[in-house]
């Protein structure tokens, strides 16, 4: 029987938690489907009718059946989103690397379009007032509060967001109950024949379903936030939240209904509402669309975090605004969805031509999540047909999507797959990089330095370089290093210490592993650190430096005090030092061209992403930084004939 801890407990605090962050994308969607699907075409009985059929299809095989019930059960410790589904599955085969950084990219394009869409749509509402109310800029005033509030994190607000949640989702049910009084026989919309009725003989009916598509954008957001609720309290919540988007759907189904043959050129959404009732409704909506661009902005803060610490994004700098665990804010993922979510407001100007563009990526990465589930169901029960069943339904609903949705591409949908390329290759470039540089790494065996270390920390002809003298290493093994590091401390400048330590990080498959492993080399003089981080986690490595050292002080492992004679009387602490070196392309490389490409890509990426120091949380103040050259591949033996006059 299934156990449940933590966020994955069911409470009725748990179940308003995560109305409040889970579905805000999935439930402002009623904002623009109907008005998609409709477009500028006149009312008919099989467009309205299939298109609710279609509608409620989606949401049951896509969302429901694969999502809620599916997908959900893909939780790495209770964790879920793209990376986290890929950390489960990535020692498998080095190809799944390739979804799951085109999943990031379309979830990291989605979030710049998907605050743009909502927080317009909303907005337009206005126009059943005035027509000629200016929504752009009101539009990008929202945004501007929206994302200088991100800094201050989200504690205060978010017990905010689930009775707000709440309100929003029984306005929805409510106005579609009350217009299903008018017309009950929508209701029969349900039949899939509706749904095989419009594809099949509505003219260019396929199309269609790139509108439809739109309903359940955002059901990859139920996975990425798995973390912050628990499956549990999703399953039960999503049965309220269908519920009441199915009612009004249905509901402006109904409405429809009633102007056959016309042509809307108004909001649906809020057409079908009481006129007394609309001004409140267009404040609950603008306040249901500023919480669902929140919560994607939230989810993307901690997409590139598990990014950076998979080495799928470059070291940037990050926040942590409050006390909670996983809340954290990246200021420069904050100003790149800021500027991109103007400019979409900007080049589109109305909700309707952003969902000409609006479906595209994300269509790329719900495919994505197929491949990687698909992949997580083999490797869990074993069961090749299973695998096949799965792929062969959620694939084929996909592909018709993305058939759909591709003709997209030329009415705006090229603006987000543009974005979501270049999310892609940052993330590419950044990972192969990474690859090609261990590829020339060069190790050697710990034990032949060990006796010259002793020796040199016994030197008193030198001088004293510090007394603790730190080194990070990427040596997976402690009985290796890095050439490198020996001739910093040998040849470079001899850097005598009293102790040497060699610090390594692994990031570990699990998200909130925080754990450490001392090898002593030298007892007492020469020691080696793993730290076994989760992939949320942050790498304060200094932070976690000074406890483990705090430790072994305590346990009589190592002797902290200042050996300087005078000090040592004083029962001074001794001095602790990083050295951090810092790898530069050599210009005696001679690359085949598109590992050259990646390389000078990476470099330039270097150039804007954090130092690193600064990447593993050290003090700046005890940071020692030291450039090497790096020759992957050296040149060709130069024929240098030396002439004697």
């Amino acid at each position: 029987m299934e156990k449940h801890h933590g966020p994955n407990k069911l409470t009725l605090a748990g179940l308003l938690v995560t109305l409040g962050i889970i579905y805000g994308d999935i439930g402002t969607s009623p904002l623009y489907v109907m008005q998609a699907i409709l477009g500028d075409r006149p009312v008919s009985e099989l467009l309205v009718y299939g298109g609710l059929s279609c509608v409620f299809w989606t949401l049951t095989l896509q969302t429901t059946i694969k999502y809620i019930i599916l997908i959900l059960r893909a939780d790495n410790k209770g964790e879920g989103g793209v990376f986290a589904l890929y950390a489960l599955v990535r020692k498998r085969a080095k190809w799944l690397v390739f979804p799951a950084i085109i999943g990031g990219a379309a979830l990291l394009a989605d979030g710049m379009i998907t605050p743009a869409i909502t927080v317009t749509s909303a907005i337009e509402g206005l126009k059943l007032y005035d027509p000629d109310i200016p929504v752009v800029p009101i539009v990008i005033g929202i945004l501007c509060v929206l994302f200088l509030f991100q800094r201050l994190g989200t504690k205060l607000v978010g017990s905010y967001f689930g009775p707000i949640m709440f309100v929003w989702f029984t306005m929805l049910g409510a106005i579609g109950i009350y217009n299903l009084n008018d017309h009950l026989g929508i209701l029969n919309a349900i039949n899939p024949k509706y749904a095989y009725d419009l594809l099949a003989h509505y003219p260019k009916g396929i199309f269609l379903l790139g509108a439809v598509f739109l309903c359940t954008t955002g059901a990859e957001a139920l996975y990425s936030d798995l973390g912050h609720c628990g499956k549990l309290n999703i399953r039960v919540t999503w049965i309220f939240v269908k519920t009441c988007l199915l009612l009004n759907y249905f509901g402006q189904g109904a409405w429809l209904m009633s102007h056959q043959g016309e042509i809307i050129d108004t909001q649906i959404f809020f057409a079908v509402m009481p006129e007394w009732f609309v001004i409140i409704g267009i404040i609950i909506a603008t306040t249901a669309s500023v919480i669902a661009s929140q919560a994607l902005i939230t989810g993307s803060f901690t997409l590139i975090n598990e990014a950076m610490r998979l080495n799928l994004w470059p070291k940037v700098r990050v926040i942590h605004p409050t006390d909670l665990r996983g809340q954290i804010f990246v200021p420069s993922i904050n100003g790149i969805l800021f500027f991109g979510c103007v400019a979409m407001v900007l080049f589109f100007k109305e909700s309707r031509n952003m969902e000409a563009a609006y479906g595209l990526t994300i269509n790329f990465g719900m495919l994505m999540d197929t491949i990687l589930f698909g992949t997580f169901l083999y490797v869990r029960r074993g069961s090749i047909t299973l695998v096949v069943l799965m792929a062969l339904v959620f694939v084929t609903i996909e592909l018709g999507f993305l058939f759909a949705n591709l003709t997209k591409f030329a009415h705006g949908g090229y603006v987000t797959m543009i974005l979501g390329t270049l999310f892609f290759l940052v993330m590419y470039v950044w990972f192969n990089a990474r690859k090609i540089k261990n590829r020339y790494l060069e190790f050697v065996n710990v034990k032949d330095f060990l006796p010259p270390l002793k020796a040199l920390s016994d030197d008193v002809t030198i001088p004293k370089y510090c007394s603790h003298l730190i080194y990070l290493t990427s040596a997976d093994y402690p009985s290796q290093m890095e050439s490198k590091i020996f001739y910093s401390i040998f040849n470079k400048q001899p850097k005598r210490a009293d102790v040497y330590w060699f610090v390594h990080v692994d990031v570990v498959d699990e998200p909130f592993t925080l754990e450490y492993v001392v090898t002593p080399l030298v007892p007492g003089d020469v020691f080696r650190v793993d730290f076994m981080l989760g992939f949320r986690m942050a790498p304060r490595i200094n932070l976690y430096f000074k406890k483990v050292v705090e430790n072994m002080a305590a346990n009589n492992e190592v002797d902290t005090v200042s050996r300087y004679e005078s000090l040592n009387k004083q029962n001074v602490s001794g001095d602790f030092r990083f050295v951090v070196i810092e790898k530069f392309l050599s210009f005696e490389n001679e690359l085949p061209f598109i590992e050259k490409l990646i390389m000078d890509g990476y470099f330039l990426l270097k150039k804007v992403s954090l130092k690193e120091g600064r990447e593993f949380g050290l003090d700046t103040s005890s940071v020692a930084i030291e450039k090497f050259p790096l020759i992957l591949i050296p040149p060709k033996e130069v024929n240098l004939k030396r002439v004697y006059e």
